[in-house]
């Protein structure tokens, strides 16, 4: 290095060290990310509840001689590239292995990180969004939007546009003979100004149908709460005109609040017909599709009443499918098994319609990814 250059490197270190440590935090959240959001202090929380996430410890690169082998100095062949293994310990244990009596080697440092419930929404919400969002027609405008669209010399300090102001720096010393970066003069500087524009405005409706009939146990009605749970915080998050209708079934289907939602008992049998018919008429008198972007979300343990309403459940579903942008069933039950309800789902054939199965508690996570995804824009459809 020349004398008199600085390697700014060296005054970067801390912020490089504080990123890498901030990533290695985020990793270690979405790694867990299955477990952390079934955990059942979240459900009574007010954003304050911490968790406590492992994360492993981040130590600087440096070499380690192995005690073991003599001479502990040596030069490689060559031709070693990023990643690539240049020594094994022989006989040492994989990962997770345990091995009889006290062991003698180190092990991996581990250290417990707290996270707030928000902070874990907020890693959990950027994976998911409403597929298929549409401006819709309203009403009434929707809040303009600044769109920037002329370049000043004059303007207030925080509307400087940096890259003009950089391209008319160099432009000035090119002029002088120095192309190169110089002392900034006012005559660089660049101001931004905008003028409002109408921001397109995409109304969306979300209709949550939950089953209350008496198969659903315990473990089920949990599932299914939990699932519903973070679907609400998801849209309450990141859509602010999102409405929410809630909608239980047994034998019969009705429209109820969010705190009856959540909170009614199971009872009664279970005719999954009533509750579709009355999300059809709900969207039929108040979502009409040309105002409305429309998702139904269902989720039951598929213990129907009857083969008929089976075959009445998978017209229904046809039909849901084709009026909204999404139409998804959820099944919650125990291992392999498939209720004639899901049978009946698999010959509904439509790109709008998703089904998704839950068994165990991690199953959570990958159900709201499945749902609650960009899809490619819908093709064809056959029943």
């Amino acid at each position: 290095m020349s004398r008199g250059v600085v390697d700014w490197s060296l005054y970067r270190k801390g912020p490089v060290d504080q990123a890498r440590h901030q990533e290695k935090v985020r990793q270690a959240i979405r790694e867990n990310l299955a477990d952390l959001i079934t955990d059942d202090s979240l459900f009574t929380s007010d954003g304050r509840t911490v968790l406590k996430v492992p994360v492993r410890s981040l130590r600087e690169y440096r070499f380690r001689f192995n005690h073991e082998r003599n001479p502990q100095v040596g030069q490689g062949a060559g031709g070693s590239r990023k990643g690539d293994v240049i020594a094994r310990r022989p006989g040492k244990e994989g990962p997770g292995k345990g091995k009889r009596g006290a062991g003698h080697e180190p092990g991996t440092d581990y250290y417990e990180t707290e996270i707030t419930v928000d902070e874990l929404a907020e890693i959990l919400f950027q994976e998911l969004e409403l597929p298929g969002l549409q401006p819709k027609r309203q009403p009434s405008l929707a809040a303009p939007r600044p769109r920037f669209v002329e370049v000043s010399r004059a303007g207030p300090m925080s509307r400087v546009d940096v890259r003009r102001a950089l391209r008319e720096n160099l432009r000035r010393h090119a002029r002088g003979g120095r192309p190169e970066l110089g002392p900034f003069r006012r005559e660089d500087l660049r101001y931004r100004s905008w003028r409002e524009e109408p921001r397109p405005h995409a109304r969306a409706a979300v209709v949550a149908i939950r089953d209350v009939s008496g198969s659903m146990g315990e473990f089920k009605k949990w599932m299914a709460r939990t699932f519903f749970f973070w679907m609400s915080r998801f849209l309450a998050t990141r859509y602010s005109d999102v409405e929410r209708v809630f909608i239980t079934h047994h034998t019969e289907a009705q429209e109820v609040d969010e705190e009856r939602f959540f909170h009614m008992g199971e009872s009664g049998g279970t005719r999954v017909s009533s509750a579709y018919r009355l999300a059809l008429d709900l969207i039929e008198e108040r979502f009409p599709a040309a105002d409305w972007n429309l998702y139904v979300i269902h989720f039951s343990d598929g213990d129907n009443w009857g083969d008929s309403d089976n075959e009445a459940c998978a017209a229904m579903a046809l039909d849901l499918a084709r009026r909204c942008n999404l139409f998804a069933y959820g099944e919650i039950n125990d291992g392999a098994y498939t209720s004639p309800l899901m049978g009946a789902f698999e010959r509904v054939n439509h790109p709008r319609f998703v089904r998704v199965k839950m068994t165990e508690r991690t199953d959570i996570y990958p159900a709201l990814k499945e749902i609650f995804r960009q899809r490619a824009p819908a093709g064809g459809e056959q029943a």
